[in-house]
Formats: structure tokens, sequence, C-alpha cells
């Protein structure tokens, strides 16, 4: 696997405050990385920075090899998808949610129904195609966002928080539809939680960020079975060794 994302030295303020202060982070091609750590520890910060809506301070971020700042923001922007824990959808119906970004993107008319189609069917939302975006729960309106991101054929996909609203059984059946879709696209993905267990299930590969920091990476097996300090540990909620 090739490195899609390298991260060396970067270092991010808001409000006059250091936010982010990570050494060292890879991404390969292929990866569900869950991002983890307690409230307030940098991790939406470091989502919005990958999603070039934050500048970085200094530090670099490498993109397939060459450096993020010499990338077209809007061309950038075009190869990534970005999920959120509010959904944000249109005041339009379910199909044209899901259809804007192709639309957007000048994408032939019978590409876009082929496409739209093919993620109401995988995301089990085809009979909501017609119902306004503003009349649906919250894990339909989530299938929703993550159809609008899917139909892109995003290089990399950034998802923040996206099921924390959700109730468990409805957070338990996404979370698996979703693990099923990211093996067959191959899909490199960066997920935001401070829900463990939602880690352990999604990702292979997880690093834990404490005070602005990458404090540890593994895999989620290693990570647990070997907090890498008491701090870390902690966080786990495990005994430190």
């Amino acid at each position: 696997m090739s490195t899609l994302l390298q991260i060396n030295d970067l270092v991010v303020y808001r409000d006059k405050r250091m936010v982010l202060d990570v050494q060292s982070l890879s991404i390969e091609q292929g990866t569900v990385l869950s991002i983890v750590g307690p409230n307030g520890t940098g991790k939406s910060s470091l989502m919005l920075t990958l999603a070039r809506l934050l500048p970085p301070h200094s530090g670099s971020i490498c993109w397939n090899g060459k450096p993020l700042q010499a990338e077209n923001s809007l061309a950038y922007r075009r190869r990534i998808a970005l999920v959120l824990q509010e959904p944000l959808l249109l005041d339009v119906n379910v199909y044209q949610n899901v259809a804007i970004g192709l639309r957007y993107r000048s994408t032939p008319a019978n590409h876009v129904k082929e496409r739209v189609e093919h993620w109401l069917d995988r995301l089990d939302i085809r009979a909501l195609r017609d119902r306004p975006g503003s009349r649906l729960s919250g894990g339909e309106a989530q299938r929703v966002s993550l159809a609008r991101a899917f139909v892109l054929n995003p290089e990399l996909l950034l998802l923040d928080e996206p099921f924390s609203a959700l109730d468990t059984p409805t957070r338990l059946h996404l979370l698996d539809d979703l693990k099923a879709i990211l093996a067959e696209t191959n899909t490199t993905t960066i997920l935001i939680t401070h829900d463990l267990k939602e880690a352990a299930r999604l990702s292979n590969q997880m690093a834990v960020m404490l005070n602005g920091k990458i404090a540890q990476v593994g895999s989620p097996d290693e990570v647990f079975s070997n907090p890498a300090s008491p701090a870390a540990a902690a966080f786990l909620g495990l005994q430190s060794t």
C-alpha cells in the first residue's frame, strides 16, 4: 500500500491557543483510521485541518507524496468527502440531496442517475427517495449523508462523530453497513470518535489523541493490549503496565 497522507510537525492554533501538535502521522491508502480521545483534545481540529477548513500554523501535510498546499483547494475538496454529526441536509428530497455533489461537478445526467440509484440501494434508503430531508429520522438522515459522500467516489472520507446522536440499535446497524461498504470500496477513512467500541468495530488502525498530540497509533488490538503511556491507559480505561 502507498501512503495517502503524511503529517509531520503539524501545529495548529485556534483563538491564539495551540490545539494541535502532531509530530508524525502516516495514513496508508485503504486504511480505516479512528482517532479517539477525550473531548477538547483536538480531534475535530485535526479533521478540519485535513479538510482544508482550518489553516496550519506550521508543519507539513503531504497528499500522495506532494505538499497539500500545492493542491488547488477546490480540486482537493472534490477528492474528499466529509460527514458530520449533524447531517445538514438541503431542503429538497433524498434523491436530490444525494445527487447534489455530482451536479455541482457537472456529471452527465445518466451517470448521476446510475450512481445515485446505486447508493440509495446500497444504504437501504430507496424507499425514502422522494421524502424531504426535513422529514427523516436521525438514522435515515445519516444514511442519506453517507450516500451523498460515497456517490462522489472520494479518495478520502472524513467522519466527524457521525453516529454519536443515534440510538444504540440504529448506530450498530449503520456501523455494520458502513464497515461492509468500506471493505467493498477500499475507501481510505478517518473517523473521529470518543466511543472506543465504535472505533474498534469500524477501524483497522487507531490513534489515541491526548492534549493535541498523537499519543499512540496501532491496530485496535495493539492499542488496547499495550497502551503507550499511563495517560493513554487511563483514557482507554485500562491499567498501565
